[in-house]
């Protein structure tokens, strides 16, 4: 099976997949969290879709509250945050774990991707970002810390619109 072709969830409990939410768009999946110092990327990734999202491109938040706790809120406090906060208008998922022996299936497939410092594995915090091109592959993973308007990240999307 495909990375693209991985059941989802949505937000709102709706099954999907990548290959559905995107259509033949590259992707940014990140898993996100509303109480996190890194929350304010939130502002970035809005302007990622709408910068690159006529272009074929889609951002994919995966909301995760493994990390100290930062996602404590339901589907729908989670949808209310996101909409009215920092006016989020890509898809969401369902919230799940990135890590450990709960991992969600996509997080399996995504974590064997190495950063450009050559490591993979685990996700080390909120807002770590994987950049999957049409065909499925991981072709960009960036770690929290990384802002999503970062020349690093921008450089990779705009390769991949332009292809």
């Amino acid at each position: 099976m495909s990375l693209r072709e991985i059941p989802l969830r949505t937000l709102d409990d709706a099954p999907t997949t990548l290959a559905e939410l995107a259509g033949d768009k590259a992707v940014l999946v990140v898993n996100v969290a509303s109480k996190c110092g890194l929350t304010p990327q939130y502002t970035g990734l809005v302007k990622l879709q709408q910068t690159y999202g006529p272009r074929g491109f889609t951002v994919v938040g995966v909301p995760c509250n493994q990390f100290m706790g930062q996602e404590p809120g339901s589907a729908e406090e989670i949808q209310e945050f996101c909409s009215t906060t920092y006016g989020v208008d890509f898809p969401l998922l369902e919230k799940a774990e990135v890590n450990g022996e709960g991992r969600h299936p996509l997080y399996t497939e995504l974590t064997r991707a190495a950063d450009a410092a050559g490591e993979s594995g685990d996700i080390q915090w909120n807002f770590e970002k994987f950049l999957v091109d049409r065909s499925g592959a991981v072709v960009g993973r960036f770690r929290p810390r990384t802002e999503p308007e970062d020349p690093e990240v921008t450089g990779a999307i705009e390769k991949l619109v332009q292809a």
